[in-house]
Formats: C-alpha cells, sequence, structure tokens
C-alpha cells in the first residue's frame, strides 16, 4: 500500500476518534448517557420552592427544619399569661357576722365587755358602760390579734372568742375596784366617832367608825378653779338623787357638808377617771359603794377633808 493511502486512513480514523470522544463528552453533560438519568442545563435558575439540580428528593437537605419536640421548657413562653395551675392553697374570705354590741352602746352589756377585755390588758381605762372610741380600738385591736374581720363591731365571732379566753367580771372589775389607790395615814380627827375621812394625797375616801376603817373608795376632788375646802365639817343635807341645780349635772348619793360641796357618786368619774374634776364636791367612782355609805352616814356625822 502506498504511503498517501496509508497517510489518508489514519487521517481519517483519528477524525472519527475525535468525532466520537466529542459525541461522549456533550451526552455526559447533558444525562443522556445510559447509566445517566436526565439532567437539567446547569445554566438554567431553579424555581422558587424546587430542589436545587441534581439533589434527590428524599435526600436531606442543609435547611434547618423545625420539629415538633415533646420538650417542656421549665417557664411559660409568656410571663404574662396565667398558668392553670394555682399558686398556692385558697384561704376563705372572712366576712363578719351581725353586730351584738357596736360603738354608741351603753349598758351593762358594754361594762362586762369593758372588763372582759381590760382582763387580757386591751382595755385600760376605767369600765364606763359606754361604748366609745376606747372600747372600738380595743375591740379592733383583739380582732386583728385573732384573725377575726376587723369592724371595732362585737360579733358573735368576736364575744365568743373573748369569753373563752376571760372570765366572769366581779363586782370589782365591773366598778373599777381593782386599783384602788392606797390610802395614808389617818388623820387624828378621824379616830374618833364617825367620820367620813377625805384624803387628798393619797386621793381616798374613808368610812371610819371609832378608829376602825370599814369602807375604803377612790376620791377626786375639784380644780384649781373650784376646789375642794379643807377642814372639819359635818353632814348637813342627804340627798339620794339629786341633780345639781347649778351645773344640771347627775349627784346620786349626794351628802353635803360644805354649802353646795357634798361626797356623791359621779358618772363622769367613773367614765373618764382622773382625766377630769369635780366643781368641789368629793367625787366616788364605786356605784354600790356609795350607795352603801349613804345608808350608814347620818347628818351630823364628821366629815374630815386633809392632806396626809
Amino acid at each position: 500500500m502506498s504511503f498517501a493511502r496509508r497517510f489518508t486512513i489514519v487521517t481519517v480514523v483519528a477524525a472519527l476518534l475525535c468525532a466520537l470522544a466529542y459525541g461522549v463528552g456533550w451526552a455526559s453533560q447533558a444525562g443522556s448517557l445510559p447509566w445517566q438519568g436526565p439532567v437539567d442545563d446547569a445554566s438554567t435558575p431553579a424555581q422558587a420552592g424546587e430542589d436545587p439540580p441534581g439533589v434527590p428528593e428524599d435526600l436531606p437537605t442543609t435547611e434547618p427544619v423545625d420539629e415538633a419536640t415533646d420538650d417542656r421548657s421549665e417557664e411559660p413562653s409568656n410571663p404574662d399569661q396565667p398558668t392553670d395551675e394555682p399558686e398556692g392553697p385558697t384561704v376563705p374570705e372572712l366576712t363578719p357576722g351581725p353586730a351584738l354590741i357596736a360603738p354608741g352602746d351603753s349598758g351593762d352589756e358594754v361594762r362586762e365587755l369593758q372588763a372582759r377585755l381590760a382582763q387580757i390588758d386591751w382595755f385600760n381605762a376605767d369600765v364606763t358602760g359606754y361604748y366609745g372610741d376606747v372600747t372600738t380600738e380595743a375591740v379592733r385591736g383583739f380582732q386583728a390579734k385573732r384573725e377575726i374581720p376587723v369592724t371595732g363591731e362585737v360579733d358573735r365571732r368576736t364575744l365568743d372568742r373573748l369569753h373563752s379566753m376571760t372570765n366572769e367580771p366581779t363586782p370589782a372589775e365591773l366598778t373599777n375596784q381593782t386599783t384602788t389607790n392606797a390610802p395614808g395615814a389617818l388623820d387624828p380627827r378621824c379616830l374618833d366617832g364617825r367620820v367620813i375621812c377625805v384624803d387628798k394625797t393619797s386621793n381616798t375616801l374613808r368610812w371610819v367608825v371609832d378608829g376602825e376603817v370599814l369602807k375604803t373608795m377612790d376620791a377626786r376632788f375639784g380644780g384649781s378653779a373650784t376646789p375642794t375646802r379643807e377642814g372639819e365639817f359635818s353632814v348637813f343635807q342627804k340627798s339620794r338623787d339629786h341633780v345639781s341645780s347649778l351645773y344640771d349635772t347627775s349627784m346620786p348619793f349626794a351628802m353635803f357638808f360644805s354649802n353646795g360641796q357634798a361626797v356623791h357618786y359621779s358618772p363622769d368619774f367613773a367614765s373618764v377617771g382622773y382625766d377630769g374634776a369635780s366643781h368641789g364636791c368629793v367625787n366616788t367612782r364605786d356605784y354600790d359603794g356609795v350607795a352603801w355609805l349613804y345608808d350608814q352616814v347620818q347628818i351630823g356625822d364628821t366629815v374630815v377633808v386633809y392632806w396626809s
């Protein structure tokens, strides 16, 4: 075979091989080879919501995916949102009952109430039988201490609790005789006969018969403008239900010894104690005691007013 013929054959074979190689490369890029699936042109952008070319749908993507979880956070996602669980035990609200004794009342029930409160140091004034501001504050303090609705009025719960903590008041407690003043020495003029012996120093009055003291009571006297006269006198008049014509005040069991000055029971003394004063009379605050004394004293008995 001539050289020219061989060169022609080689040239043709080389051209065929180049063409074959070019076709295989193009088919590989297009994904049309038998062992490849179809492949989109790399220059075509992916449509919104579609997977990128060449990524199988069953393979995981690199994007984070929110998944439901059984784990619960320790705190609610919204702290302002109320929770279903109660914060603590529910305490029932206490409501007061109907008032049995209330501010403005007066009488034996109030007197007993004050005496019972005094037994447990909630009432530090004289027992008066009038339900005023002092009694109201004492009741309020007692109620607050015992977790009773604080009203200042006495309902059944308040009264039952007070009774369970106190005793039946004695006559001395009801008449302010538990803190009787300590009397001073007797004046020598008080040692003979029947004498109402009045000691301004110790604020006491004593009924003395032949030197023996039969009765002792607290006493209150006139103020600086109307002082109680001092000296030795005698009872010249008695008036059981006397009312002052000068001051229009009640003077029960009055025993007059010096003009308009008398020994008598004073509701004001029983109410406010030594915060007040008389208009010159000798006041007592023991109603039963002065009633007893009134029955003992006779016209002409001696009255001695002195400083011990």
